[in-house]
């Protein structure tokens, strides 16, 4: 009498390795969206850090902004942003609409920030 031998057809373990490598699959596709929305987070913030100075600063100055686009360099933890600040006129002549926006490195926009200022 012959035993019955033991042990996974071959066809079973293709389909258990099959089975584990879309898992893993699955599971590094989470982990480099997760990855990337942490850095995208992390952009963000250190991008409203450097558009939030450049109204502080226009807000504090003593005079009103004059009207145009200006673009200044920011460093923010080792990162390095251009924000340019685009001023523009409003219908009340006493305020001006002051826009900093962010860019990154690729010069792609990360960040809008909008105040009026108004005469002091």
């Amino acid at each position: 009498m012959t035993r019955p031998q033991r042990g996974f057809t071959l066809v079973e373990v293709l389909v258990a390795l099959g089975i584990v490598a879309i898992a893993l699959m699955a599971g590094s596709q989470a982990t480099a969206a997760l990855t990337r929305n942490a850095q995208r987070q992390s952009d963000v913030l250190l991008a409203q850090v450097c558009a939030e100075n450049e109204l502080i600063k226009a807000r504090l100055s003593r005079q009103m902004p004059d009207v145009g686009d200006s673009s200044q360099p920011c460093e923010q933890a080792g990162r390095v942003f251009s924000v340019a600040v685009i001023v523009r006129p409003t219908p009340n002549p006493s305020f001006r609409r002051v826009d900093a926006q962010v860019l990154d490195e690729a010069a792609s926009p990360v960040l809008r920030l909008s105040t009026i200022i108004g005469r002091r």
